[in-house]
């Protein structure tokens, strides 16, 4: 996909102006980008690891303090729930088998 001239300098110039647009574009609510940017912004460590089970999922650990848990749910993710308490650091190879 080709992205014309004008539609770069929006994205370089104004990049949270530009994803507020594509975001209604697009049928997305505007509250979850906020969401997601204060969530993370302020992590100074984001980890991901395979869950330790059979089953099919990845724990998202912020800061090694907080932990977001996601399972398998046919073809997608769903959020499962968080936990707190102290976690080691996370498999930097986790997306290594991945193309």
């Amino acid at each position: 996909m080709k992205i014309d001239w004008l539609t770069k300098l929006y994205i370089k110039f104004f990049p949270r102006s530009f994803l507020r647009q594509a975001v209604l574009e697009n049928n997305f609510d505007p509250k979850k980008i906020g969401y997601a940017e204060r969530l993370f912004s302020d992590c100074e460590r984001i980890d991901i690891q395979p869950l330790s089970d059979s089953s099919r999922g990845f724990i998202i650990t912020l800061d090694k303090k907080f932990s977001l848990w996601f399972f398998q749910d046919g073809d997608h993710f769903v959020y499962d729930g968080f936990e707190t308490g102290e976690y080691d650091d996370g498999e930097v190879t986790v997306f290594d088998g991945l193309k």
